[in-house]
C-alpha cells in the first residue's frame, strides 16, 4: 500500500461518541450522587449536608467504583439494550449490603447507624431511577447522532463479513458501506442487519471521496490501484481516518485475529516490545519472582489441605506433570494438582470437555476456582514460565495447531503463564475455533504488553476465581 494508515491509534472514532457518553455518565452520576444525598438529608433528618463528611465521601466513592466494576459506563456495550439497567439494579443492591456492613462495623456507629442509614438506602434507590433515565437519555442522543456519518470498508468475502458483524456489535446505530473486488455480491449482508448495505466495488472509491464519512477500514489481501491510494490519501487530507482491518479491530476488540493478518502487518506494525526490548523483559522477571515469592509462602497452607482432600478424594498422586511448549517452542514439564482419576490419559492426550467423566469430585472444583493451577508457581520461579502469558499448549495439540492456525508459532515468542489475557476473557474451549479464538487474545498481549496490561488481568483473573468461572 502506497499510504501509511493510521496504525495502532487508540482513539477510533467508532468508539469516540460513546466515550464522550462515557464522561457524561460519569459527570452525571456524581451530580446526582451529591444532588441525591442533600435532598434525602434535608427531608429525613431536616438538616442539609454542610462541609465535607469522609463517610459520605467514601460512599460515593464506592457507587461509582461499583458502577464502574458493573460496566455501566461502556455505552457501546450496554446502553443499547437491556443489560445497563439489569446491572446498575444488581450494582445497587451489592453497594446496599456493603455499606450497611461498613456502617454496622464502623466506630463512628452511633454518628451514623440511624439517620445515616436510612438517607444511604433512599438515596440508592432514587440514585438507581436517576442513573437508569439517564442512560436512556444519553441512548436517544446518540442514536440522533449516529445517523450523521458512514463508515466506508473495502473488503470482500469473509473478512468483509466479519467486520460487519463485528461494526453492528460495537456500533448498533452505525452505517457501514462495503466495496468489495469487481462488485462482489455479498448476501449475507443483508441477514445480518439491513444498515449493513453493499454499494458497488473499489473502482467506485473515488466517488466516495466528497461523502460525509467517519472513517475509511480497509481489509487484508485486497489489491488497490494508484488511483485509489490517491483517494484515500484525499480523504485523510481532509481528516478522515483511514485503518488497516487489524488495527481497528486490535483497538475495538483487544485482540488480533490471524486470519486477518499478513508478513507486511507484522513488518510494520509497532509494539512487540515483550519480545524486542530487554528492558521489558526484565521488568516481567523481576516481577514474576517477587510476586511468586510471596505467594508461595501465602498459599502454602491452602496447597498442604488440597494435596491432603486429593489423597482423600481419589487415589494416585496429590502432583502430576505434563509435557508442554513453552518459550521458543521448547518443552518442558508443567506441575499442576492432580483433578482428574489416575490413569485418565491411558489412550492418549485429549482436550478436556464439559463434565469430563475423567474428572474427579474434588477436581471439578479445583478447575473452577483455578487452583490446580498453583503448583505452577514453582515453574514461574525456574524460569520455564511467567506469571501471566499465553496458555501452555501440549506438543501434542501444537502439531495439529500450527499446521491448522496461521502465525500460531507467534505465541511463542513469549514465555508461556500461568493466567493471561486470552484464559481471562475466553472461556476454556477444546477445538480448533476455540485455539483461533485464544491465539487472537495472545497475539493482542504479546504486541501489547505493558505492567498496566498485566496488572488489568490479575484483576480480571482474581475476578474470574471469585466468579467461579474457572474450567
Amino acid at each position: 500500500m502506497g499510504f501509511e494508515t493510521n496504525r495502532g491509534s487508540s482513539s477510533i472514532q467508532l468508539v469516540k461518541l460513546p466515550r464522550f457518553i462515557s464522561l457524561f455518565l460519569m459527570v452525571g452520576d456524581v451530580l446526582g450522587l451529591f444532588v441525591c444525598l442533600g435532598l434525602t438529608s434535608y427531608w429525613t433528618l431536616n438538616n442539609p449536608l454542610t462541609g465535607f463528611d469522609p463517610f459520605v465521601c467514601g460512599f460515593i466513592l464506592l457507587v461509582l467504583t461499583g458502577m464502574y466494576l458493573s460496566d455501566t459506563y461502556h455505552p457501546e456495550k450496554e446502553i443499547a439494550g437491556l443489560q445497563a439497567p439489569n446491572r446498575i439494579l444488581i450494582s445497587s443492591g451489592i453497594i446496599t449490603l456493603i455499606t450497611s456492613l461498613v456502617i454496622y462495623l464502623s466506630e463512628s456507629w452511633e454518628q451514623h447507624s440511624g439517620g445515616m442509614r436510612g438517607i444511604l438506602l433512599v438515596n440508592l434507590g432514587i440514585f438507581t431511577i436517576w442513573a437508569i433515565i439517564l442512560r436512556l437519555l444519553a441512548f436517544n442522543w446518540w442514536r440522533s447522532k449516529s445517523h450523521q456519518g458512514r463508515w466506508l470498508m473495502l473488503g470482500s468475502g469473509n473478512h468483509a463479513i466479519k467486520f460487519a458483524q463485528m461494526f453492528l456489535t460495537r456500533n448498533p446505530l452505525g452505517r457501514l458501506v462495503i466495496l468489495t473486488e469487481n462488485g462482489q455480491q455479498l448476501p449475507e449482508l443483508a441477514e445480518i442487519e439491513p444498515q449493513l448495505s453493499h454499494e458497488g466495488c473499489l473502482s467506485d472509491l473515488s466517488d466516495w471521496s466528497q461523502q460525509p464519512l467517519l472513517g475509511v477500514v480497509v481489509g487484508t489481501k485486497i489489491s488497490l490501484s494508484d488511483v485509489q491510494v490517491q483517494s484515500l490519501m484525499q480523504l485523510r487530507l481532509k481528516g478522515i481516518p483511514v485503518y488497516q482491518l487489524p488495527d481497528i479491530w486490535e483497538t475495538l476488540c483487544y485482540k488480533l485475529p490471524s486470519s486477518l493478518l499478513e508478513d507486511e502487518w507484522f513488518a510494520f506494525s509497532s509494539g512487540f516490545n515483550l519480545v524486542f526490548c530487554g528492558f521489558s523483559l526484565k521488568i516481567k522477571r523481576f516481577t514474576d519472582i517477587m510476586l511468586t515469592g510471596v505467594l508461595s509462602v501465602l498459599l502454602l497452607p491452602l496447597m498442604v489441605i488440597v494435596g491432603l482432600i486429593i489423597k482423600l478424594d481419589s487415589p494416585g498422586a496429590i502432583f502430576y506433570s505434563q509435557l508442554r511448549t513453552g518459550l521458543y517452542g521448547k518443552p518442558f514439564r508443567v506441575y499442576k494438582f492432580r483433578s482428574m482419576y489416575q490413569d485418565a490419559e491411558k489412550k492418549g492426550a485429549q482436550w478436556a470437555i464439559q463434565r469430563d467423566p475423567r474428572i474427579t469430585r474434588v477436581g471439578y472444583w479445583l478447575r473452577v476456582l483455578r487452583i490446580d493451577e498453583l503448583p505452577q508457581i514453582w515453574n514461574v520461579l525456574s524460569g520455564e514460565m511467567s506469571l501471566i502469558g499465553p496458555r501452555p499448549e501440549r506438543p501434542e495439540f501444537d502439531v495439529k495447531l500450527k499446521e491448522a492456525i496461521p502465525y500460531y508459532e507467534m505465541r511463542y515468542l513469549v514465555k508461556p503463564g500461568i493466567t493471561g489475557w486470552a484464559q481471562v476473557l475466553y472461556p476454556y474451549g477444546a477445538s480448533l475455533e476455540d485455539a483461533y479464538e485464544k491465539l487472537a487474545y495472545d497475539l493482542y498481549y504479546i504486541k501489547n504488553y505493558s505492567l498496566w496490561l498485566d496488572i488489568v488481568i490479575v484483576l480480571k483473573t482474581i475476578r474470574v476465581v471469585l466468579l467461579g468461572k474457572g474450567r
